[in-house]
């Protein structure tokens, strides 16, 4: 099973899947993939905690109704036996961001075996 035996593909898998609109548009299904202390400084700047970003992720881009998040360059390393970093850049809507992800393998048995622990976005420049 590849979240047992690959913890950056793991924590790769998570991440597409947030970026599904399926998953974005469920409060149950994304909130398999946060773990219970997530937080997000998104990319206007604005910090989330978990409850905030379940509740509004429905209505943002990429949910059922949006445009698709386009995810590019995503490299992930292990930074201990139990956290991952995710780096990679997105575009939707004309708007690019460079994104960083900390996922942590969670402890309690419930939800998914790897969750996300910290979400940063920032605006990306224009241009190549």
């Amino acid at each position: 099973m590849v979240e047992l035996l690959d913890p950056v593909a793991a924590a790769v898998a998570g991440e597409l899947r947030l970026l599904e609109p399926f998953v974005r548009a469920s409060r149950q299904e994304a909130g398999r993939l946060l773990d219970p202390e997530f937080t997000e400084v998104g990319v206007s700047g604005r910090r989330w905690t978990r409850e905030e970003l379940l509740a509004a992720l429905p209505d943002m881009p990429g949910a059922a109704r949006g445009p698709r998040y386009e995810p590019s360059g995503m490299a992930g390393v292990l930074l201990a036996p139990d956290v991952v970093h995710l780096t990679y850049e997105t575009a939707v809507e004309g708007r690019r961001a460079h994104r960083s992800s900390l996922w942590r393998r969670a402890a309690d048995g419930s939800g998914a075996p790897w969750r996300m622990y910290h979400h940063q976005a920032t605006p990306a420049a224009e241009g190549p």
